[in-house]
């Protein structure tokens, strides 16, 4: 974890709200646009009047592509930065495309990783388990035609740039931006689409150390 100072406030917006358990990974993503830079705490918890901890900490250079230093975790397992790779409201519905990739969650990993990630988080050595960093794009022969407008932003951005093993978790689970506006039974159709219907992109070799 870099050190910081981390800008947290009083009442941090924290993954999973105020009352999340407190075994959950608790995320807080602040920016600081004026220098641009991207704060990042993983378990974060109350520790006392206007006082936090966290498990975890990484802080990102919004001016740089340059990743973590290979080992190094960040407040997701991969060391990825996590604010990159969420569906945001304001580009799936308001501007009707997503032009990045997107992170998920799987519940088994191996013991290895690939670039971007710098990071492993499983003891397995089981080769048929996916490696942190995994790119995994929906196929182009998938049929988005009967999902809500919605839904077919997600699945097209899917198809164009995939997304990235970045954590463990539930299967399959990606996760955006929390927003009310966001209309649940249109994002609960994207249950319907299945692992089967992602393929797997060779972007490198897979590291160990």
């Amino acid at each position: 974890s870099e050190k910081g100072p981390y800008p947290i406030s009083n009442n941090p917006p924290i993954e999973g709200g105020p009352k999340a358990p407190q075994d959950s990974d608790r995320h807080v993503l602040m920016i600081d646009a004026h220098n641009k830079k991207l704060y990042e705490l993983f378990h974060v918890l109350p520790d006392g009047p206007g006082k936090w901890k966290a498990g975890s900490g990484a802080i990102f250079d919004l001016t740089s592509n340059k990743l973590r230093p290979l080992g190094w975790t960040s407040a997701d397992a991969a060391g990825l930065p996590i604010f990159p790779g969420l569906v945001r409201y304001d580009e799936a519905v308001e501007q009707g495309e997503i032009r990045h990739a997107l992170r998920f969650t799987v519940r088994k990993t191996q013991r290895a990783y690939i670039l971007p990630a710098t990071h492993f988080a499983s003891r397995s050595k089981d080769a048929n388990l996916p490696p942190m960093g995994l790119r995994v794009r929906l196929r182009a022969d998938f049929d988005t035609s009967k999902y809500p407008k919605t839904a077919q932003v997600i699945l097209t951005c899917l198809k164009k740039y995939g997304m990235l093993l970045a954590d463990n978790g539930s299967d399959w689970f990606v996760t955006g931006t929390p927003d009310n506006r966001w209309i649940d039974d249109e994002l609960h159709t994207l249950k319907r689409v299945k692992g089967r219907d992602f393929e797997c992109v060779e972007t490198g070799e897979l590291r160990y150390e």
